[in-house]
């Protein structure tokens, strides 16, 4: 078990549970009088299970990305670690978005750069043919 902050999902939130092995479930009852617990259950449905109300056990469910776009900067190459990074914007279910930067070998930047200029050919080939 990972200690942390506690985090106190409100009802109908998704929680990951690490007492449950990373388990994510929707809160559909909160701590209460009557109850000492949080209770979840699967999001496709399944079988409820308690978390304790303390909240140390759960942890907050990240949007998942979406989709990765580049920003308008120009990539870099550092010769000492022989790496390029392209500075992109990474896109989350959600609306957030974070930036970031796409790191690639040498290998990769010349497989990418042929694929590149495939598509920019493709790209030119769709223009003609529409003319």
């Amino acid at each position: 078990l990972s200690a942390g902050a506690p985090f106190h999902p409100r009802l109908g939130d998704l929680a990951l549970d690490l007492a449950k092995g990373g388990r994510i479930g929707v809160v559909v009852a909160l701590p209460s009088d009557s109850s000492a617990s949080y209770q979840l259950r699967p999001p496709s449905g399944g079988e409820d299970w308690r978390a304790s109300s303390d909240g140390t056990t759960l942890r907050p469910v990240p949007a998942r990305p979406t989709h990765a776009t580049p920003m308008q900067r120009d990539a870099i190459y550092d010769h000492r670690a022989q790496q390029a990074a392209l500075p992109v914007t990474v896109h989350y279910e959600d609306g957030g978005t974070c930036d970031t930067l796409l790191v690639l070998t040498p290998g990769q930047v010349e497989l990418y750069y042929a694929q590149l200029a495939k598509v920019i050919e493709a790209r030119e080939a769709a223009r003609e043919h529409a003319r």
